[in-house]
């Protein structure tokens, strides 16, 4: 694995080892671009996941009555993410024809349509024709979605390019308010006025936020590169990390179909107290996101242990969740909550880490730096993200139907074990082959050797 030589067409990336400095000397002073940017990107970050939040504590017992089983449930959930995953790819390939800031305001205006749109849903018959539309109004909105995250965290990567696990860090606490703000804010509308206000109010809050976001984001210019997703992809340690994008996202996605289903029933708990239960992840997630980006940022050397400890935890996390029936052991409320925050603190650890690491992988491999290539990554990024967000909540769904709760989270945990545990012995491979080469270009000096240099030198 090569770096890129100084004869390449975009400018040089920092070594790593300046990266602290270079950090402490932008978060001192902010310039107004990137200021701006940042509320951007933080607006899409705080408005996308509380629309898509809002679902959990309500939505499957909702499509319940309309005729839908806990699988088409799931599937509902799911294809949102297997739409996202195909738009993504397209998407990140062509950012830079397409032009990064329209991308994010066009996104953020057909997110906002279809969050109405989802609002009248209660009004379509029951049975297939009601199946149908939600499919569809799903898929419209994923494609929105795929679209603004691709083109912030492109945007993000380019403001802030030796820092950028810190900033997304920061930013991941508007993910986490909107995933906390989310199940509450939808459970009390709800209940207090129906289907149709949920989704109407904040659909209406998205489109506001549409021509803000078109006065205050910069505009990002750059050259289209011949690079391709297949050549980024097929690099094994970037192969590795989509495992782990993959996992994480599919232990996420496992939870949105099954977890308001199970704390209905188990602790009898009415749907607006559900989305409560909910703060337990989005919490811990939100809050250690910061620390653990700033982590990743001021000592590199950590990314790889960060991410495969995360994964490990996540595992035995949703071996707990339920708890795993081989366990014996007796579900307590104050245990699940207990669990979810130890799951949202261990996916901040692996979940953080990832888009610097394909990054720095990709410019070691001799990938030109700028928009393009962060279009390539981004887009590879939320591909991997709803692919696991496809399977989770599809495989959950079924899970759940057939073995219960308890059993289809202890077997979702093995998504996290896999790919924490490919990622290790990675880097343990990894780091057994650069100290063999290393000795093999330092062979050490014998006994002998050192008498005869000694003598020469006396």
């Amino acid at each position: 694995m090569g770096s890129r030589d100084t004869g390449g067409a975009g400018p040089l990336r920092p070594p790593e080892d300046s990266m602290p400095a270079a950090l402490g000397e932008e978060s001192r002073r902010l310039t107004r671009e990137q200021l701006f940017t940042m509320v951007a990107t933080a607006s899409i970050n705080f408005s996308s996941m509380i629309c898509y939040s809002i679902l959990g504590p309500f939505f499957p017992a909702e499509a319940e009555k309309k005729g839908a089983s806990n699988t088409i449930v799931g599937l509902i959930f799911g294809c949102f993410a297997l739409v996202n995953f195909s738009t993504s790819l397209i998407l990140g390939n062509y950012l830079t024809q397409i032009g990064a800031k329209f991308m994010f305001v066009a996104g953020m205006f057909v997110s906002g349509c279809v969050t109405i749109l989802f609002g009248i849903l209660d009004k379509v018959p029951n049975g297939p024709m009601f199946i149908g539309f939600c499919f569809l109004v799903r898929a419209m909105d994923a494609v929105g979605f795929a679209a603004a995250m691709t083109a912030s965290f492109s945007i993000l990567a380019k403001a802030f390019p030796n820092n950028i696990a810190t900033v997304m860090g920061s930013l991941e606490i508007f993910t986490g308010l909107g995933l906390v703000l989310g199940p509450p804010l939808g459970g009390f509308l709800y209940q207090s006025f129906g289907y149709e206000v949920p989704f109407i109010t904040l659909g209406c809050v998205v489109l506001v936020l549409v021509p803000v976001n078109m006065c205050m984001l910069p505009k990002y210019d750059s050259t289209p590169s011949k690079e391709s997703f297949w050549k980024l992809i097929l690099l094994p340690k970037v192969l590795l990390l989509c495992l782990t994008i993959f996992s994480l996202s599919a232990c996420l996605g496992f939870l949105d179909p099954t977890m308001s289903l199970f704390i209905l029933k188990k602790f009898k708990l009415p749907a607006g107290y559900v989305g409560l239960v909910f703060l337990g992840l989005a919490l811990s997630y939100s809050l250690s996101s910061p620390l653990l980006g700033l982590l990743s940022d001021k000592l590199p050397h950590l990314r790889k242990w960060l991410m495969v400890s995360g994964s490990l935890i996540t595992a035995l996390c949703f071996f707990m969740l339920g708890p795993a029936p081989v366990l014996h052991i007796e579900s307590q409320l104050w245990m699940f909550v207990l669990v979810l925050v130890l799951i949202g603190f261990s996916l901040g650890m692996s979940a953080i880490p990832v888009f610097p690491e394909i990054l720095q992988c990709a410019y070691e491999n001799g990938f030109e730096e700028g928009l393009s290539l962060l279009g390539l990554v981004s887009g590879l990024f939320s591909a991997m993200w709803s692919l696991g967000a496809f399977m989770g909540p599809t495989l959950g769904g079924f899970l759940n139907e057939k073995l219960g709760f308890e059993w289809a989270s202890a077997i979702q945990g093995g998504w996290a074990l896999l790919s924490g545990l490919a990622i290790g012995i990675f880097y343990i491979a990894e780091a057994t082959r650069r100290s063999s080469s290393s000795s093999l270009q330092n062979p050490p000096v014998d006994n002998e050797e050192r008498t005869h240099l000694l003598a020469s030198e006396t």
